[in-house]
């Protein structure tokens, strides 16, 4: 068998800027970008359409919202505003590194994470130092940013198990949300919720065995 985790909310809990596209602004600015005026509804237009279940990365609607308005920026330069927008201090939950620990012991680990931005699911794991509750560090982290699928969608699921060399019905997958982490039981793996399990009984049943 093989675990993973999702991160937010189930991990870690993060600070999110309440108007994103002011946190942006600042960060652009900050990167000697001209910032247009009507930058709050260039930010929240839509400049792409994306097919169902598809992640639209944060950096390319930043991109597009700035060309909309006349201002062309590199990718790198988009990448890292908007990293550094959303790169704010995070705090491990209660509870949090036993399930990681009893996980490794069971089998490979990973991290299988909704994020539309760049990096930050890497950056948020560093910050946490999580990775020190696992031998050796996560044997994958999957986030839908990189692999192009947002969970509930099977892709993402499908290769966190690849990633984990598991079938998907060898994978378990701990996490906070019903309609997102519960799509890997849709899918064939198991999902195990926190509104179900806390993360103390995540641990004591993987010592356990019974989520094998």
């Amino acid at each position: 068998m093989a675990v993973s985790f999702d991160l937010f909310g189930t991990l870690v809990d993060a600070d999110r800027p309440a108007a994103p596209w002011h946190a942006v602004a600042d960060t652009l600015a900050e990167h000697d970008v001209r910032v247009p005026e009507d930058w709050e509804a260039a930010y929240r237009t839509s400049h792409r359409e994306y097919d169902r279940g598809r992640e639209a990365p944060l950096d390319e609607h930043v991109r597009l919202a700035l060309a909309s308005r006349g201002v062309d920026v590199t990718e790198a330069t988009a990448r890292g505003a908007v990293l550094a927008a959303f790169d704010a201090p995070v705090a491990v939950r209660e509870g949090a590194r036993p399930p990681l620990r009893a996980a490794a012991d069971r089998g490979p680990v990973g991290i299988c994470s909704n994020c539309s931005v760049p990096d930050l699911v890497e950056r948020t794991l560093d910050r946490a130092g999580l990775a020190d509750a696992v031998p050796g560090g996560f044997d994958t982290v999957v986030t839908s940013v990189d692999c192009g699928w947002r969970k509930p969608h099977p892709e993402i699921f499908e290769t966190t198990a690849a990633a984990l060399d598991v079938p998907l019905a060898a994978l378990v997958h701990v996490g906070d949300d019903a309609r997102t982490d519960g799509g890997a039981g849709r899918v064939g793996a198991q999902s195990v919720l926190l509104d179900d399990v806390a993360l103390p009984t995540v641990a004591e049943q993987l010592r356990e065995g019974s989520l094998c």
